[in-house]
């Protein structure tokens, strides 16, 4: 099967770099290939380029450059986020239990090291229920964890409000922003986000490459995880993944300046999605239809099972939960949370658009679901 072929709506787990983006990076494979921290010219030269991407990258979410942490990508963002707590005198942490396994996890490590850890509950639509989230909040938090969009169902929180409970009894706040940044705007400032971490192959850049936001009042608090030739500002030593910083440095400047556009023709592809899947019989979209990031949707496909859906769609590409647990045949932690039945939540699929996606592409995928899904159940 040739790569034309393939019907990619899998964007949450991973996006196509964009060619934009690859032609930047591979002179720093073969004709800039100094180490960024070495102290020669091809070494300084090298290091502007990085410097560049870094302003880059910071523009995106309304930073400066020196509050840009690069790391491997979201998940080690996260664990230095919250382990980089750890010699704090607080000890309880606040997170949601529809929170990516990257953070979940991270929280329950900290369990077994000492520390409190709150999973609030949210709605059947997936919001967080802000005065209960307000009154968990306390003089002994230390953290409060929630993420911008959901990976499973694009549900999006009322991060300001959050941000403004955590702050109001001296909590830093952490903001898992990976399926948001380079989609919707996101401004840390103006949200009052102390740590935000994404990574750049949920929006066309490349793998292996992410960072990490860290505000003034959280950076004096952060302690390092790696430890080494103290880079970074001694927050994460290790030689920079130079032609990966440049992928997201590009991949930034160009979400910021077709954010707009890219929004307006893939919403329109999502409705088209979605209007064409719901003829199936007593099918439903998981989750808030109205508060979530537009590129998504996660639907139920009652009477289906998703893992032989998601096979038979062949050329296809869809997902029946999130890409980091595909290897587990277990229900959505995400979908139980919001009250699914583990038979409604075993039959459901998630979409993810993208900027690559055509209409054509959209019609024959519904097509394609309409007639697999009702051959399942007769």
């Amino acid at each position: 099967m040739s790569q034309k072929q393939i019907i990619y709506l899998d964007n949450n787990a991973t996006t196509r770099v964009d060619k934009r983006v690859l032609d930047v990076m591979l002179p720093y494979f073969s004709d800039f290939y100094a180490n960024a921290s070495s102290s020669h010219i091809a070494g300084l030269t090298v290091n502007e380029a990085v410097e560049n991407a870094a302003w880059q990258t910071a523009n995106l979410i309304g930073a400066q450059e020196d509050e840009i942490i690069f790391t491997s990508g979201a998940t080690e963002s996260i664990n230095l986020a919250i382990k980089g707590l750890i010699n704090q005198d607080r000890k309880h942490i606040v997170t949601v239990s529809t929170e990516h396994k990257a953070v979940l996890k991270t929280c329950q490590f900290m369990e077994t090291i000492g520390f409190d850890v709150t999973y609030l509950p949210t709605a059947s639509n997936g919001i967080l229920d802000l005065s209960i989230l307000k009154e968990v909040i306390t003089d002994k938090t230390l953290l409060v964890c929630v993420m911008m969009t959901n990976n499973e169902t694009g549900v999006q929180q009322n991060i300001k409000m959050i941000s403004e409970f955590a702050h109001a009894k001296n909590a830093l706040f952490m903001c898992d922003a990976t399926q948001a940044v380079g989609k919707i705007p996101v401004d840390v400032t103006a949200l009052g986000i102390d740590l935000l971490p994404f990574s750049a192959h949920k929006f066309y850049g490349p793998k292996g490459i992410g960072a990490l936001y860290v505000s003034a009042k959280a950076k004096i608090k952060l302690t390092s995880q790696l430890h080494g030739g103290d880079q970074q500002r001694k927050l994460r030593s290790g030689t920079l993944n130079v032609p990966g910083i440049i992928g997201l440095g590009k991949a930034s400047e160009i979400a910021l300046s077709e954010m707009k556009s890219d929004e307006d023709r893939i919403l329109k592809l999502r409705n088209q999605l979605e209007k064409g899947l719901l003829q199936f019989e007593g099918s439903f979209v998981n989750g808030d239809t109205a508060e979530r990031i537009y590129n998504t949707t996660n639907i139920c496909f009652p009477g289906v099972n998703s893992e032989q859906l998601v096979l038979a769609l062949g050329n296809i590409s869809v997902s029946n939960g999130s890409s980091c647990s595909a290897v587990t045949t277990e229900p959505s932690h995400v979908l139980k949370a919001l009250g699914l039945s583990d038979e409604n939540a075993l039959s459901s699929i998630r979409f993810g658009l993208g900027k690559f996606t055509t209409s054509e592409e959209i019609e024959e995928t519904i097509e394609r679901v309409l007639t697999l899904t009702q051959q399942s159940i007769q």
